[in-house]
């Protein structure tokens, strides 16, 4: 699969209207699957030399609206990759101590470690979104003036820009995943989550909410990804209308991007191959 043709270019503003929700080129259920299970698999093993090697560290950010399959996405693409290795955040608004600082520093203090993964289901970019959509939550904030007045959006772009540029320097590698649902198939899925009782706990009025500002959520997601998609940090839009292509893809850009790395396994110097060859002989002797 060509996932290049997925990536958002820096300052396309189409890049969203370019791929339907629905899209799923040259590629049926049935050869999906497979693909994914290669995937994960191979995944898998890039994994470990990841975390052997401890060099790089990878970050994979999940934004889309309420029922665009992240979690789903999340744990289906990751099921083969060591939980030991893997850490998932999920940002909901912020509360308590999060309010009282920037809103880069509760995700400052998610990142993950070298030889870690890192998930973000949701993340610093609600700040560009949700924030810029519903002007009461810039509000509630409480910043000076210079922080909310002249083009804050673009102020923000650039120093989320200026983040993830000293992230990839410091050996972080970020893949961004925007899932792209439909409103039509977002609808279906709502009325899936009031119809099971197991799936009650996942619906909540406030989606409605953010489902009747569609067009603005949009127009910010357009605007956000054209803004902040660099070589060091892009965006990939993922239809996500048919939940198998959208983990297929997303599990080929994430394999790609392991792939990509100059990993493998720690090379054992004289002193340690002694010790294990030590270690060896007292562990026949018993």
């Amino acid at each position: 699969m060509n996932v290049d043709r997925f990536r958002v270019r820096s300052g396309d503003e189409d890049a969203v209207r370019k791929h339907r929700p629905d899209r799923t080129p040259h590629l049926d259920k049935d050869e999906a699957l497979k693909s994914l299970e290669s995937s994960i698999e191979r995944l898998r093993k890039r994994g470990e030399m990841l975390y052997a090697q401890s060099r790089y560290s990878l970050l994979l950010v999940f934004q889309g609206m309420d029922g665009s399959g992240k979690d789903s996405a999340i744990k289906r693409v990751m099921s083969g990759v060591s939980p030991q290795s893997t850490h998932v955040y999920a940002f909901k608004a912020p509360v308590g101590e999060e309010r009282e600082h920037d809103y880069l520093w509760r995700v400052s203090r998610a990142l993950p470690a070298k030889g870690r993964i890192g998930i973000f289901n949701r993340s610093h970019y609600e700040e560009v979104l949700a924030v810029r959509v519903r002007p009461e939550l810039l509000a509630a904030e409480g910043l000076p003036l210079q922080g909310t007045s002249g083009n804050v959006w673009r102020h923000r772009f650039k120093d989320i820009n200026a983040f993830e540029r000293h992230l990839f320097r410091n050996g972080t590698i970020i893949r961004k995943f925007f899932l792209n649902i439909s409103k039509d198939a977002q609808r279906k899925r709502m009325l899936e989550r009031l119809d099971d009782p197991n799936k009650n706990w996942k619906f909540s009025t406030h989606d409605l909410d953010d489902r009747d500002k569609w067009k603005q959520f949009m127009s910010a997601y357009a605007e956000a990804l054209a803004a902040t998609s660099h070589e060091y940090a892009p965006w990939y839009v993922i239809p996500a209308d048919h939940k198998w292509f959208a983990h297929a893809l997303i599990a080929e850009i994430v394999l790609k991007t392991l792939e990509g790395l100059d990993l493998d396994y720690p090379k054992l110097d004289p002193g340690r191959r002694r010790e294990l060859a030590l270690a060896r002989r007292r562990l026949l002797k018993r």
